[in-house]
């Protein structure tokens, strides 16, 4: 009598593992797709960027887009980058929800997931900086704020960041959520 209770609440733990393991395996597909989103999104709003303003003349314009300054396109590229590995990645994520047993590619995507968050970072910082000193300027280096002139520039700028800031802490969320599924195990 003791050993067929014992026996059913083990069989009952092992099953709300597994159920555990599924639901953590759908978050992180959901977590991707909105990555997905939120990079598209940034890379997207950040390569179609650019602002004219005429100056005295009709011949002569000042002109601003994106691959003026390299690390614009460099945030365009890495959100680019990122975006099509979580779309690869998609697929590794619907395994895991069918087969919550699988350890070794959990692992894989635990270690591509940190490339991709170091690649994200990277671009967004860098961005992020160059979108401050569009905002403040810098007077020690006799660097003017744009912004003033170039205003829808700068809001398209500015807002391209977000996507990808958000997609940094989804990473993170990424992170955790493939480690706590392998430490269940």
């Amino acid at each position: 009598m003791k050993g067929e209770v014992v026996e059913l609440a083990t069989a009952k733990a092992v099953g709300a593992g597994r159920g555990m393991s599924r639901g953590i395996s759908v978050l992180d597909l959901i977590f991707r797709c909105v990555a997905i989103i939120g990079t598209l999104a940034s890379a997207i709003s950040m390569g179609t960027t650019n602002e004219t303003l005429p100056f005295f003349t009709q011949f002569i314009r000042f002109k601003a887009q994106y691959d003026d300054l390299p690390t614009f396109t460099f945030f365009v590229i890495a959100n680019a980058v990122v975006c099509a590995y979580l779309v690869l990645s998609i697929p590794l994520s619907i395994v895991h929800i069918i087969k919550s047993s699988a350890r070794f590619s959990r692992v894989i995507l635990i270690f591509f997931d940190a490339a991709m968050l170091a690649l994200l970072t990277a671009g967004a910082s860098a961005a992020a900086a160059i979108v401050y000193l569009a905002h403040k300027g810098n007077v020690r280096a006799n660097w003017f704020a744009i912004c003033q002139q170039f205003n829808n520039f700068c809001e398209r700028t500015s807002g391209s960041l977000i996507g990808s800031f958000a997609a940094m802490i989804i990473f993170i969320l990424l992170i955790f959520l493939s480690s706590s599924a392998l430490a269940r195990r």
